[in-house]
C-alpha cells in the first residue's frame, strides 16, 4: 500500500473500505474496497476527515485486510456457525443453531497475544439462540504480514469456537424428606425443576418421595438408574443437617461425585455425579427460592452432553458470586 493525497487521487482503486460516521445518525461504509475514485468523490471524502488515503501497492509478503479476516475465520471456525460478509475488514460470527457456545480458552488467548489480530466473543459456554452474535476477528492494520497469518495458524492446532447442540433429556426426580413423605408440607421442587428443564425439552418421567432413610434413597435412584430416567435429580436432604442423606446416598451406590459443594451463590450446596454416562445432581433449596442457582449454570452443559471435571467446577470461582446474572 502507498498513500497518496485525495486530490490527485482520481481514476486510483482503493484498497479498503472507508467509514462514514455522523453522530446520531449513521456508520456505516461510505466507499468499499475496489472503488475507483471519480472526482464527484473528492468533496465527499474531504467531508470525512479523509485528506489522504491509501492505495494498493503490491506487495506478496502483506494480506489485505479483507482477506485476512478470512483466513482467521476459517482457522477458528468450528461447527454451528454463520458468518456475516467481511465489511470493514471485519467478519461477525453468528449462531447457526440453538445450543450451548464452547470456546477454547486457552486458544483464544494464545491468538490475541499475536501483535495486530484480533479474535473478540462473548462468554464461554453462553446458551445462545440461532442468529445470536457470538463472535468477530480482524487484523488491525490494513495490511498484514504473512508471516503473523502464519503464527496464527500455528497456534490454532483445533477450532477455538463452536456451538453445539442441546438435547433433551428424560429426567426423573428423587425427593427426600420426611415433612414432605407425611404431607406436612407440599413439595415445591417440581415446579421448579419443570420451569428449568421444560424450555430445553426435557421430559420428566416420574417423581420418587421417599423418608429421609439411606436405603430408600438408595432404591429410588437405583430404579431411575433401571428405568430409562437419562438424568435424575435428588431433592432435600443435601445439608449437612444429621437427617440429610442423600449425598451418602448417592456415593453408596457407585456414582462417582465430581464436587459436592461450587463456588457459586446462590446455590453453593450443589453436588454434580455420575453413574456411568448418567449425570445425577443434588439440587439445594435455592433452586426453589431463587431466580437463577448453580442449577441453571450447569443445566445447559449437562444437557449439552458434557461430563464435568472437578476443574470445571472450580473454574466458577472467579465470577460465582452472584454469577448467575451473567448466564440467565
Amino acid at each position: 500500500m502507498k498513500v497518496i493525497d485525495v486530490r490527485k487521487a482520481i481514476g486510483c482503486t482503493l484498497c479498503h473500505d472507508i467509514t462514514k460516521i455522523v453522530p446520531g445518525e449513521f456508520k456505516g461504509v461510505a466507499f468499499k474496497k475496489g472503488h475507483i475514485i471519480e472526482e464527484k468523490d473528492i468533496d465527499e471524502l474531504l467531508s470525512i476527515g479523509k485528506n489522504h488515503i491509501y492505495i494498493w501497492d503490491e506487495d506478496e509478503n502483506l494480506v489485505h485486510e479483507n482477506e485476512a479476516a478470512e483466513f482467521l475465520k476459517d482457522i477458528c471456525a468450528g461447527n454451528g456457525l454463520t458468518f456475516s460478509e467481511v465489511k470493514e475488514g471485519k467478519i461477525e460470527f453468528f449462531a447457526a443453531i440453538d445450543g450451548l457456545l464452547k470456546i477454547d480458552l486457552d486458544l483464544l488467548v494464545e491468538l490475541n497475544s499475536i501483535d495486530e489480530i484480533i479474535l473478540s466473543t462473548i462468554k464461554n459456554n453462553t446458551v445462545v439462540k440461532k442468529g445470536d452474535k457470538i463472535a468477530a476477528t480482524k487484523v488491525i492494520p490494513l495490511a498484514i504480514k504473512k508471516e503473523k497469518l502464519f503464527e496464527a495458524q500455528s497456534v490454532t492446532s483445533k477450532k477455538i469456537i463452536n456451538v453445539i447442540p442441546i438435547k433433551p433429556k428424560k429426567v426423573a426426580i428423587v425427593t427426600t424428606g420426611n415433612e414432605v413423605y407425611y404431607g406436612r408440607i407440599k413439595d415445591a421442587f417440581k415446579d421448579a425443576i419443570e420451569k428449568r428443564v421444560y424450555p430445553y425439552g426435557c421430559e420428566i418421567v416420574g417423581q420418587t418421595i421417599i423418608k429421609d432413610n439411606l436405603e430408600e434413597i438408595k432404591e429410588a435412584i437405583n430404579y431411575w438408574l433401571e428405568n430409562g430416567a437419562e438424568m435424575i435429580l435428588c431433592t432435600g436432604g443435601m445439608s449437612v443437617d444429621a437427617d440429610d442423606l442423600t449425598p451418602k446416598a448417592i456415593r453408596e451406590i457407585g456414582a462417582e461425585i465430581v464436587s459436592y459443594g461450587t463456588p457459586i451463590f446462590p446455590g453453593a450446596m450443589f453436588l454434580i455425579s455420575y453413574k456411568g454416562n448418567i449425570p445425577i445432581l443434588g439440587l439445594p433449596g435455592g433452586v426453589i427460592f431463587s431466580k437463577g442457582t448453580t442449577f441453571d449454570v450447569i443445566l445447559p452443559r449437562v444437557l449439552a452432553g458434557e461430563k464435568l471435571t472437578k476443574n470445571d467446577i472450580a473454574s466458577y470461582s472467579h465470577g460465582g458470586l452472584c454469577i448467575i446474572n451473567d448466564y440467565i
